[in-house]
């Protein structure tokens, strides 16, 4: 699995979020700047995330998802 298909997969989940993802094949990084959460917890938006992708980290074509997840507020104060 590229980066660019782990990152498309996640911005048609999640329509208007920015996300950049990085990684080697199997272990990625993403980083995704989103109004969806607005309110909610780091565990909350990492499920979100995790629900977009999960049946690829069940069939092994994601070993590793380290996620960044920011609204556009708190990404635009970093």
């Amino acid at each position: 699995m590229t980066p660019e298909a782990v990152q498309q997969m996640i911005e048609q989940d999640m329509p208007g979020s920015r996300v950049e993802v990085q990684g080697d094949g199997s272990k990625f990084e993403a980083q995704v700047v989103s109004d969806a959460f607005a309110g909610l917890s780091t565990l909350k938006r990492h499920q979100k995330v995790y629900t977009v992708v999960g049946e690829h980290i069940t069939s092994g074509a994601i070993h590793a998802l380290t996620i960044k997840a920011y609204t556009p507020e708190e990404f635009a104060a970093r």
